[in-house]
């Protein structure tokens, strides 16, 4: 049995699906929705709240996409909506805090470590850092955003979210030496 594609001009599948089509809207989320919840992952803990930020940002996809004019990647803009709803989401439940005692408190939680890092033991420390820190240094060193965007983004100055990296860092950086010490068996 031979499977023939939907579409297989991107271009020709989003003009459809701004246009109404149900179907070209059906085949762009279901391209694009895995990729698109792993950024939302890396933001949101809670896979169900992650869901739900991907769902309110492909409504926002739908009903702008008449905005997308072509230039540059398409899955970069959609990124780029998720990522904004994963802000939002965050701030609208209050979740983000930019506060320098956090760190403190953080740096007393012990983690558990596994024998090998993984990705998924990497998100894990990830998932653990302060909101605020781990905000900045997903946009930093994930998205590739630099400090001023995310400043403009997060409605902080450029500093705190240099600074905000920096102790993002620090943690992780402590966190992978420990996960290396005990896997190792040195204590």
């Amino acid at each position: 049995m031979k499977i023939i594609p939907f579409y297989t001009n991107e271009k020709q599948l989003i003009k459809k699906a701004c246009s109404g089509n149900g179907e070209a809207q059906k085949h762009l989320y279901e391209k694009h929705a895995p990729k698109m919840l792993s950024v939302c992952r890396q933001y949101v803990k809670d896979i169900a709240f992650a869901e739900d930020v991907m769902i309110t940002g492909f409504v926002k996809v739908f009903k702008y996409l008449d905005t997308f004019k072509f230039e540059g990647s398409f899955e970069g803009w959609i990124r780029r909506i998720m990522v904004r709803e994963a802000i939002t989401h965050l701030r609208k439940n209050q979740f983000v805090v930019f506060d320098d005692e956090l760190y403190d408190r953080h740096t007393n939680h012990q983690i558990e470590v596994a024998s090998a890092i993984d990705i998924e033991e990497i998100q894990r420390l990830i998932d653990q850092l302060p909101e605020g820190y781990k905000m900045v240094f997903v946009l930093y060193a994930v998205e590739g955003y630099k400090h001023a965007e995310i400043a403009s983004m997060l409605q902080i100055s450029e500093s705190t979210s240099k600074s905000q990296l920096f102790k993002a860092r620090r943690i992780l950086q402590e966190q992978l030496k420990e996960t290396k010490r005990i896997s190792y068996g040195t204590n």
